[in-house]
């Protein structure tokens, strides 16, 4: 079953371009490079049967209900959950060792300070990618790591209700050309990152869960030093059932993994 969503694509240019994050130090205040919203078709995994695989596509998805109560209410629930991500991502990737080093909520509201990123992206680029893993492990730790085979990799998973809206959507690499990729500078208050904007390509295979509960996580790569592909994502701009006015609350869990 396909459905239809706009996605905001990147527009290749002669020049370096960047996000800035809570530009002028106010939180939540984004200053984006020039986007183009674009129709495109979406494949709904829910209804054809789950046929995007990790080990395939890069992406795969689970049914996994976690012990964890709220997400917004301090921090005591952080030790409970990245146990549970480590679990999965143990099980389910083969992963030998799992640091997760970041949990972002998004709420798609105008007030949220973080909301759901509608740009079409993956989350570094190659050298992103290298000073994010000194960032976390240090450089004695990160050139230990750099010698055998790690990656980035993201578990999303919905909030307190069914995604009704802006779920999140993949491209299945395999159709993706390498000329569709833009480096982006990524430039925080206290840091400059780098990652991936993609250029529109009619060829771009676009899957998603439908109605995904919060007992339901999806999981793909964002960088792997042994070639796996990246992949890319960005929420969908489309509504599964109009009489339903829930707003999209989602936790996107960022973890480095050892295979």
């Amino acid at each position: 079953m396909t459905q239809t969503a706009s996605v905001n694509y990147h527009v290749h240019k002669p020049v370096r371009q960047a996000f800035e994050l809570d530009a002028g130090g106010i939180v939540g205040n984004l200053i984006s490079p020039e986007l183009v919203a674009t129709r495109v078709g979406v494949s709904d995994e829910r209804a054809v049967g789950v046929s995007a695989t990790f080990e395939c596509d890069s992406v795969g998805f689970a049914e996994i209900p976690t012990k964890v109560l709220s997400f917004e209410t301090g921090t005591g629930w952080q030790t409970i959950y990245d146990r549970e991500l480590a679990n999965l991502l143990i099980s389910a990737i083969d992963a030998q060792e799992v640091i997760v080093f970041d949990h972002t909520i998004r709420v798609d509201d105008p007030n949220a300070d973080r909301k759901p990123a509608r740009n079409v992206h993956s989350d570094y680029s190659v050298e992103g990618a290298k000073q994010r893993l000194i960032d976390i492990l240090g450089e004695e730790r990160a050139a230990e790591w750099s010698k055998g085979h790690y990656a980035f990799v993201n578990v999303w998973r919905p909030v307190a209700a069914p995604i009704n809206s802006a779920p999140l959507g993949f491209i299945l690499p395999k159709s993706v050309a390498e000329e569709d990729w833009i480096l982006l500078d990524l430039i925080y208050p206290d840091r400059v990152g780098q990652i991936l904007g993609l250029a529109a390509n009619p060829d771009h295979e676009w899957i998603y869960m439908s109605k995904m509960t919060p007992d339901d996580v999806a999981y793909f790569n964002i960088f792997d030093n042994n070639g796996r592909p990246t992949v890319a994502h960005s929420a969908l701009d489309m509504v599964e059932d109009p009489s339903i006015q829930t707003i999209r609350k989602s936790i996107e869990s960022r973890t480095l993994v050892r295979y």
